[in-house]
């Protein structure tokens, strides 16, 4: 498994990636996210194999993500008022010892009664609120690595993350499930731990870290031949007042994500496989994942705003198409080409997001866009579940198609946000 560095004038536009942040900070930054994609899937392998009990497995992993949809926005925020050095090497050690709890209490409480299982579930939510959110600290650094620089350098930046993100989101359960298979269930965790512990450190001490020092610091010196960047009016309340967009764009996002995956459980499960549901979804990710690194070829003349509307349209008419597959091989087509808007659509939300983020508040904004993907993908999970268990996984694919349209018309509310103000 290696991460999707890229290196090399002959990828254009990605090759000026290693020569801002460092030839190091891609591989680093791939290795680093990966626990996250691990934690929940590991907490619902291993809790449901300790306890016999899948209800209680998945308490476990709604307890992950609950902790990770809370603690993101926190860590962000200590990240932008004291560095993300910091912030990031405490919530490793913390996280890490949060993991070999969950592991410790799985397999030495001498029961599973309510209070052991408390305090299983406890040690669980600890374990999401602590994960170091890499992907959003990654692209704030990247926002200021790329201020001032090339035109399209800031959306090459946030494709490539937006790859790395959707590669370790296939990637990470697929080697829970192996790990945990083929060797032994708590594997998985400790290797997220090991993980943590080592990719994340690398990680808070990079030399990038200078390029986000905290507010009482003084500022990086701008890359060599940059531009001075516009700078917006301080405490401009217009940008103020659609910070919620994104937000609101990613908890669309992630019910799309949540509902996608939980119908596609119950469309499996009509061919009595529903254990191969994440094999389905993974086929969307991946071409999605492959689509977010076009955004940086799309013609300039396409602003952000009408990057998301013209993706999130084609996620909306796309969608149509989950209702038609009876069998196994069309449904894999049909989410194949479902993911190509999927990834260009969350690159242009984290744009927009850069652009009516306060500077002073970047990490914030870029954790919170994170937390609304964890609870939209809760919310999509159950209503989706509800409404496969009550009339089939047909009328359960209504939800993601809703949460694509909806995403439509926060696409076309995003035409309030102003053009200049575009990074990169």
């Amino acid at each position: 498994m290696t991460p999707p560095a890229i290196t090399g004038s002959r990828l254009g536009r990605y090759g000026r990636l290693p020569a801002l942040a460092g030839s190091s900070f891609l591989t680093i930054g791939f290795f680093a996210r990966l626990p996250l994609a691990m934690l929940t899937v590991g907490a619902l392998t291993l809790i449901t194999a300790a306890s016999g009990s899948v209800a209680t497995g998945g308490f476990a992993a709604g307890a992950v993500g609950v902790g990770s949809a809370l603690g993101a926005p926190i860590l962000g925020y200590l990240a932008d008022r004291t560095g993300q050095r910091p912030v990031l090497l405490i919530s490793a050690v913390l996280n890490t010892i949060a993991i070999a709890l969950v592991i410790t209490a799985s397999y030495n409480v001498p029961d599973f009664s309510s209070s052991s299982t408390t305090l299983i579930l406890a040690a669980a939510f600890g374990m999401g609120l602590t994960c170091p959110q890499i992907g959003p600290l990654a692209r704030v650094r990247w926002i200021a690595l790329t201020r001032g620089t090339q035109p399209g350098d800031l959306d090459t930046a946030l494709s490539y993350e937006s790859t790395a993100d959707e590669l370790t989101f296939v990637l990470g359960p697929a080697l829970v499930g192996l790990l945990a298979s083929l060797i032994t269930p708590w594997l998985p965790l400790a290797l997220a731990a090991a993980l943590t512990i080592v990719m994340v450190s690398a990680f808070a001490v990079h030399s990038t870290v200078q390029a986000v020092l905290p507010l009482n610091s003084q500022p990086h010196p701008a890359p060599r031949g940059a531009t001075p960047p516009r700078q917006r009016q301080p405490g401009s309340r217009t940008f103020w007042l659609l910070v919620p967009l994104p937000v609101l764009g990613m908890v669309a996002m992630g019910t799309f994500f949540g509902s996608t995956q939980t119908a596609l459980i119950a469309f499996a499960g009509e061919f009595g496989a529903a254990t191969t549901a994440g094999l389905l979804y993974a086929v969307m990710g991946l071409s999605s994942a492959a689509a977010a690194l076009s955004v940086a070829y799309w013609p300039a003349r396409f602003s952000a705003s009408w990057r998301w509307i013209i993706s999130a349209g084609g996620m909306t008419l796309l969608g149509l198409f989950l209702f038609l597959p009876q069998e196994v091989p069309l449904m894999l087509l049909v989410l194949f080409v479902l993911g190509i808007p999927v990834g260009p659509t969350m690159v242009t939300i984290f744009s927009i997001g850069s652009m009516v983020a306060p500077k002073e508040l970047m990490g914030t904004v870029m954790t919170l866009l994170a937390s609304g993907i964890v609870a939209g993908t809760a919310i999509g999970a159950s209503v989706a579940g509800t409404l496969a268990e009550a009339n089939g996984f047909s009328a359960a694919f209504v939800v993601p198609v809703a949460a694509a349209g909806v995403l439509l018309v926060l696409g076309f509310v995003s035409l309030a946000v102003p053009r200049q103000e575009s990074a990169g």
